[in-house]
């Protein structure tokens, strides 16, 4: 049937962006028509141009199953010298070029000649450049990554009910595991309620440099918002005068800021308890929010609460973030809990695959975990606890001998011969019992991995002794165990790593020794296994699973995706235990329900657990997992029972 269209269209602008790693870094600017114009849609990113700009690009992106996001519409009518002009994305595109920035080539492809490699906010300052009738931007114009992050479902439903809670109170949880993008989405909660003052609170100053990177990425398009630190951005000193100066409002006018403080040093303040008369114009500040960062730890303690007590006044609103929060549950009511865990995360990434073929997964990048369990106490039974756990502390119990030439400071194994055992054991070439170190393969697979060790002394003594052993002599030993505060994360030790793994990760070969270091907080993207060899059965969950998702970091070299990560556990019961604290599952003997058993399943299908007894590797499954904890707590409560027998043993006389 004929129909009439209309006879007045105007054109618009639209950018969009699609987020995987052949368009990473890169803007389509391209041109539409929007068939349907009263006049009204002269301001950008209307609701009309932006249904405009998606019908467009859905023509060319829809039958290629790409996902997209769009980011920036305007209108292409303009006045200048009271006469109405109009300009197209060729002009656009002319300017970006005069202005040295380049065309995204892709390979085999034609027609893709509207990617630009640039940020949004150049894009905008080109359309301005058009307007104006100018030909190119000045270099101060061009900037990078001032793009909108594109955040991830839950990231987004994370923001939401945080905003929506702090309607009605004032505290919010989150309980998101390790790479959920905690920064990047605290900072985005920032921006929207526009927050004034905003503390970031946090056990580990290393990590100042990454809020100070995020904040660049969230804030960029705002120049009222200001952040500080003690080693970043401005100084408190100049935060408050310029706050004094230009006085900030709700609507987002005057100057806010975001301040990074550590913990450590607001505990040595006089105003909290401390010895020094320090930060008590910290303490003075009215805080709208603070966002307390690895909130599970320092935080529990009398001076960490005198702390929170000094900062927080009855309007301030609370954010604490963990990946492990299991000593803060009690303080939040359900409402007042958002939960992001690794078996969401790998639902999430498994449902992604299968409900959208076609798109780029944004789970894609964050690799599974295996846990391997051998069980040591079976072949050497002398060093089992009477809780039945493994004792690493005593395995590996060093001596001084200071003339015998062992190393730095003269330390070496009692054990040795046990020592020299477990470390052939992982070289062991045994098909069924997988040793990770048993071939080429394996070596190659495992060739950047964490190894936590009991203490410093056998740290050091491992080191000799792997340098020396005919196949880890092929590693470059890494010890980054010190003396120094177990409260700072070493920022030298960081850079030992990285520098030993150098620029090409698939020349090099690098062991880590650790037994504390760059175990919270940190990434090295090229490890893919972590060895358990320190601790005992009442590790605690937290401790645990911050040092096994290390290695969960994202990483992909040379166009290879790290997809599989490992953990190997020497001591399978702490092994059990922890991981059913982790997964919300009972830990009493007999007390467990089926919605443990479910819980477990899920647990178990994306993180499986393989256990190596002997020359024999057996999946755990439910059932086996939940006799093994019965097992594990029976065995305990029967040891603390007969060791309270003994004590109240009647004594000879």
């Amino acid at each position: 049937m004929a129909t009439f269209e209309s006879s007045l269209k105007s054109k618009l602008i639209y950018v969009f962006a699609i987020n995987d790693e052949r368009h990473r870094d890169c803007l389509k600017i391209g041109e539409t028509t929007i068939d349907e114009d009263d006049g009204s849609n002269l301001f950008n990113n209307t609701e009309a141009l932006q249904k405009a700009a998606h019908h467009r690009i859905r023509q060319y992106t829809k039958t290629a199953g790409i996902a997209y996001q769009l980011l920036y519409t305007e209108i292409s009518i303009f006045v200048r010298s009271g006469m109405i002009m109009t300009f197209n994305d060729k002009q656009v595109h002319k300017v970006l070029e005069r202005s040295g920035i380049k065309r995204k080539e892709f390979d085999g492809v034609k027609g893709a000649d509207e990617w630009y490699c640039c940020d949004l906010e150049t894009v905008k300052k080109a359309i301005a450049a058009v307007k104006k009738g100018e030909t190119s931007l000045h270099p101060s114009e061009i900037t990078q990554g001032q793009t909108p992050i594109i955040f991830r479902p839950e990231q987004q439903e994370a923001i939401s009910k945080t905003r929506k809670r702090f309607r009605k109170g004032n505290q919010m949880l989150w309980n998101a595991k390790m790479r959920f993008g905690k920064t990047l989405s605290a900072l985005q909660v920032v921006k929207e309620e526009q927050f004034t003052r905003t503390l970031i609170l946090t056990h580990r100053p290393v990590v100042d440099n990454g809020w100070f990177k995020d904040f660049g990425k969230i804030f960029y398009d705002r120049p009222n918002f200001h952040y500080g630190s003690r080693t970043n951005g401005e100084t408190f000193e100049m935060l408050e005068s310029m706050a004094a100066k230009h006085p900030s409002s709700r609507e987002g006018k005057g100057a806010s800021f975001v301040y990074f403080a550590s913990m450590q040093d607001l505990r040595g303040s006089e105003q909290v308890g401390g010895k020094i008369d320090k930060n008590n114009e910290i303490f003075r500040t009215a805080w709208d929010f603070v966002i307390v960062d690895e909130a599970h730890e320092g935080t529990k303690t009398e001076l960490g609460q005198n702390v929170l007590k000094e900062l927080i006044k009855p309007d301030t609103k609370v954010l604490q973030l963990s990946g492990t929060p299991f000593n803060l549950f009690d303080d939040y009511s359900e409402e007042e809990i958002f939960t992001w865990d690794y078996v969401m995360e790998q639902k999430a990434k498994q449902a992604w695959a299968t409900d959208n073929p076609y798109e780029p997964n944004p789970y894609a990048s964050l690799p599974a975990i295996n846990i391997y369990t051998y069980d040591l106490g079976t072949l050497m039974s002398e060093y089992v606890e009477d809780e039945k756990a493994f004792n690493f502390r005593e395995f590996f119990r060093t001596k001084d001998t200071p003339l015998c030439g062992r190393g730095a400071g003269g330390e070496a194994f009692i054990h040795d011969k046990d020592v020299d055992r477990f470390l052939d054991l992982l070289c062991k070439d045994d098909k069924d019992s997988l040793y990770p170190y048993s071939n080429d393969q394996f070596r190659r697979i495992f060739r950047h991995t964490l190894w936590l060790v009991p203490g410093v002394k056998a740290a050091r003594a491992l080191s000799t002794k792997l340098k020396s052993h005919p196949v880890f002599c092929m590693f470059q030993i890494v010890n980054v165990a010190g003396n120094g505060d177990e409260d700072e994360e070493n920022v030298e030790a960081l850079q030992m790593v990285n520098k030993s793994i150098g620029e090409d990760p698939d020349e090099t070969y690098t062991i880590t020794l650790s037994c504390g270091r760059l175990t919270t907080g940190v990434s090295i993207k090229p490890w893919t296994a972590v060895f358990m060899m320190a601790g005992s059965f009442s590790t605690s969950a937290a401790q645990y699973m911050q040092t096994i998702f290390r290695v969960q970091t994202p990483f992909t070299n040379h166009g290879r995706m790290k997809e599989q990560c490992y953990a190997f556990d020497f001591a399978p019961d702490r092994t059990l235990r922890v991981l059913a604290e982790t997964a919300k599952v009972s830990a009493k003997a007999g007390k467990q329900t089926e919605e443990d058993r479910r819980i477990l399943g899920d647990f178990l299908n994306f993180c499986p657990i393989i256990s190596i007894d002997g020359s024999k590797m057996k999946p755990y499954d439910v059932n086996k997992m939940m006799s093994q904890l019965k097992k594990a707590q029976i065995e305990i409560l029967l040891s603390a029972k007969n060791q309270m027998n003994i004590k109240n043993l009647p004594q000879c006389r």
